[in-house]
């Protein structure tokens, strides 16, 4: 029984000392899946003339993945080599027609399209008009339609400490909201990919830093909250002197680096989170 017991509490401490070991870990440098797999919001017009028609065994398949061969609808007479390498791309719209906060419908609009980043490939095989390509690293399925791009290297940003501080001044600098969130996350945290509406218009370029943060009470209604809940609905007290928002020290959520800009939006992974992040919570350059 005592041998029991023993272990049943080494393993309880193994637990423990395994979740403070997570909560400890610092944030991780950008990979390739990173990267390549984060997608963009863009109102840029992306050509869509090279495109992928279907692959191996198509008369029962329907997606494809690492390994796989694809058929791209472009070959020797436009060009296309052996060793030729393509990113492969889809615009996409979030299937969950929820308003997660006030001005989301107006600010994506504003942003562009939201591009999911599918894949790379690279050519196997050239004929006259018709290419072979095989799916060298996957983000998520291929399919027929999908848009492939030439591949171009995307700039690695350098990883700079976390700033720990909970109760940071404000930068100055320009401010933005998350818009929404990679595979449509209404929660993220920590190397979670969001989009918010600061691009290269507003300042923001890749290697920057934003912080994340959240005003006391909200300042726009959410799915999330409804406005002064903590004060109205509940009656948690009060205070002689009612206080705004902006009389109160902002909620630091966490930090991120920008990894691509467009023009009226950026992709940015989530180094550092506090606390659970939320579609419209707030971003500053910083």
């Amino acid at each position: 029984m005592r041998t029991r017991v023993q272990v049943g509490t080494l393993c309880i401490l193994l637990a423990l000392g395994a979740g403070a070991a997570m909560a400890q870990e610092g944030p991780k440098t950008p990979n390739a899946h990173d990267i390549y797999c984060s997608g963009v919001v863009t109102k840029e017009a992306i050509p869509a003339d090279t495109y992928v028609i279907s692959g191996e065994e198509s008369s029962y398949r329907i997606t494809y993945g690492r390994g796989d061969y694809i058929f791209i609808n472009k070959g020797s007479s436009s060009g296309t080599k052996v060793g030729d390498e393509f990113l492969v791309m889809r615009p996409v719209k979030s299937p969950a027609h929820i308003k997660w906060f006030e001005y989301q419908p107006s600010l994506m609009l504003a942003m562009g399209t939201h591009w999911l980043d599918v894949g790379r490939v690279k050519v196997a095989h050239v004929e006259a008009s018709v290419s072979v390509a095989q799916v060298v690293s996957s983000c998520g399925f291929m399919q027929r339609g999908d848009i492939a791009r030439p591949f171009a290297e995307r700039p690695a940003p350098a990883l700079r400490p976390v700033n720990r501080d909970r109760f940071p001044a404000s930068s100055g600098k320009n401010q933005g909201m998350i818009v929404t969130a990679k595979d449509w996350a209404q929660v993220v945290g920590m190397n979670s990919v969001i989009y918010v509406n600061l691009g290269s218009a507003q300042g923001a370029k890749v290697g920057d830093y934003v912080r994340i943060y959240r005003y006391q009470g909200t300042r726009h209604d959410t799915v999330y909250q409804s406005r002064r809940t903590q004060y109205v609905r509940w009656g948690f007290g009060g205070t002689p002197v009612p206080y705004n928002w902006k009389d109160l020290p902002r909620d630091h959520l966490g930090e991120g680096i920008v990894l691509r800009v467009s023009e009226n939006a950026a992709t940015v992974l989530i180094t550092f989170s506090l606390r659970d992040i939320y579609l419209g919570d707030y971003v500053e350059i910083q």
